[in-house]
């Protein structure tokens, strides 16, 4: 297998259309262990006969431009999290059901206090041969927690106490709580919490892993080549290679894999899926109900630092003509919650229904008659634009301008996490109380509404620390009845997730919403 660098793919159709070289935790308290599965947990697969090896998959994913880094900690964009996921493993991610299950780790288990959890390892290797140990879990955790950093995983694995947390032998580690934490496997499964060796910083030139595949190439903003790992603990992929390319537009990465140019491609918007749904000449994937769909106000700012604007918003929007709108029908309508039918969702709320009259009545409370703002969205994600212009409509029946800004698709998560005061959003799947841990808590490092307060923070300790299943949901729904009340994320819509494969793709998981273990799992996936 050749394994050294690779020219630049030569697509000119892809570089004319935008190939752009620019940018649960229902495990239980006692001990758990699982041994190595060898299919997707619990996913329906596209199964289409036997298994066989070989070939070159190449996957197009909108990416992040020249600056895209292969570090697995600073993994943001579902292109960064899909590479890491091949290269890199966790100790555990997230099922289906939004459920942590054990990756690296085989087993953990608390003491009677839920402040200390012994992981035991699995027997796996890096790619350089050396084995994993609990060393390299202690120090990636570190690296993650470093406070000059700002690693996605931060947040979550706040909770850990690591200046007392040791290796108890090679493959033991015991993790330190600095509260009892009743939902410690969902540390593990956080976004971007993957383990690398011991000592490990560089990760653009020849990052080692141990994933089930194996670094050959990397040119950021375009593409990544990797190659099957044949030592990989839970076995070899079927594949020979797989190779990240970066198409930022919709049309290219629907163009590359009509024109074979691709096998897959990630996040097709609802009419693309409508045109060519049952035609024959792709394959479309609906991971029903995956992505949650919003604006989010920024709560620290004005207007939106007066709750009563905030409540007003909600009762501008009228959520059924942005899903039969910006989304073709292609999902179901919010309540300005996130995770809809997950674990811990407040669903006694009544559903909040378009009041005009309401919105403006509140806005004359609030001083903000003839309140003008602007809305960022981009094309960065599919039904952003669509939802900005039906959103803009729907304000102005209650006297409110609202001007659509577009932004640039390279950089866009990053411009609207600090900047502006209004903006399209959206996310992926994961548990709710790791949503609590991400987005809304006064460290969270993506707080894109900037929802700081200090009691809500106090509910979430709380929270973590209740061993009751039943007193942990009653705590749940006190943060997220606030949320409802006066939060920053105006949720209208939880969408599908649209995935296109050429016809003779194989093994991909339909029941799996995107963060979750089973997407984007190349390693299960080959070509018939």
């Amino acid at each position: 297998m050749y394994d050294g660098p690779v020219h630049p793919p030569r697509f000119p159709g892809l570089h004319r259309r935008g190939f752009l070289a620019a940018a649960g935790g229902a495990a239980g308290l006692g001990a758990l262990a699982l041994a190595g599965c060898t299919g997707p947990s619990g996913a329906a697969a596209d199964g289409g006969g036997k298994p066989r090896r070989g070939g070159k998959l190449r996957a197009a994913f909108a990416g992040g431009g020249a600056g895209e880094t292969l570090d697995p900690h600073l993994a943001n964009l579902f292109a960064d999290a899909a590479r890491a996921k091949a290269l890199f493993d966790k100790l555990a991610d997230f099922g289906a059901d939004l459920s942590a299950e054990p990756r690296l780790a085989a087993s953990w288990e608390p003491n009677a206090g839920l402040d200390r959890w012994t992981v035991k390892l699995r027997k796996a290797s890096f790619h350089n041969g050396k084995p994993v140990t609990a060393r390299d879990v202690l120090y990636s955790y570190r690296r993650i927690a470093d406070p000059e950093k700002a690693f996605r995983a931060k947040a979550s694995l706040e909770p850990l106490d690591l200046k007392a947390s040791r290796a108890l032998d090679e493959r033991t580690v015991e993790f330190a709580l600095k509260r009892p934490t009743a939902e410690f496997p969902n540390l593990l499964a956080a976004f971007g919490a993957y383990v690398v060796p011991d000592g490990a910083h560089d990760f653009d030139r020849r990052p080692v892993g141990s994933g089930p595949f194996r670094f050959v190439s990397f040119t950021p903003g375009r593409s990544a080549v990797f190659r099957r790992n044949d030592d990989y603990w839970e076995g070899a992929p079927y594949l020979d290679q797989l190779e990240f390319l970066v198409a930022n537009e919709e049309s290219a990465r629907l163009n590359s894999l009509l024109g074979g140019q691709v096998e897959y491609a990630h996040e097709l918007a609802p009419t693309t899926a409508r045109a060519h749904e049952g035609k024959g000449q792709i394959e479309i994937v609906r991971l029903r109900n995956s992505a949650m769909q919003s604006f989010a106000m920024k709560t620290d700012r004005a207007p939106f630092d007066d709750k009563r604007v905030r409540e007003a918003f909600f009762l501008l929007t009228d959520r059924k003509e942005l899903v039969d709108g910006a989304l073709s029908g292609a999902g179901e309508i919010g309540n300005d919650l996130f995770g809809k039918g997950y674990e811990y969702y407040e669903d006694g709320l009544p559903q909040r229904e378009q009041d005009l009259d309401r919105a403006r009545h509140l806005l004359k409370k609030a001083g903000a008659d003839g309140l003008r703002v602007t809305l960022d969205t981009s094309a960065v994600a599919a039904g952003f634009t669509e939802a900005a212009a039906i959103f803009r409509d729907q304000a102005a029946k209650a006297g409110v301008q609202v001007k659509v800004a577009m932004g640039s698709k390279d950089s866009y998560w990053q411009d609207t996490l600090d900047s502006g005061s209004l903006c399209c959003y959206r996310s992926g799947a994961m548990p709710i109380e790791s949503h609590f841990s991400q987005r809304l808590l006064t460290g969270s490092t993506t707080n894109a509404t900037k929802w700081q307060h200090k009691d809500f923070d106090a509910l979430y300790q709380q929270a973590q620390s209740t061993r009751s299943k039943k007193d942990r949901a009653a705590v749940y729904a006190r943060m997220q009845r606030r949320l409802y009340a006066e939060g920053g994320f105006l949720v209208w819509g939880f969408a599908d997730w649209i995935l296109g494969t050429a016809r003779n793709v194989r093994g991909v998981a339909h029941q799996a919403p995107a963060n979750t273990l089973d997407w984007a799992r190349f390693d299960k996936v080959w070509l018939a």
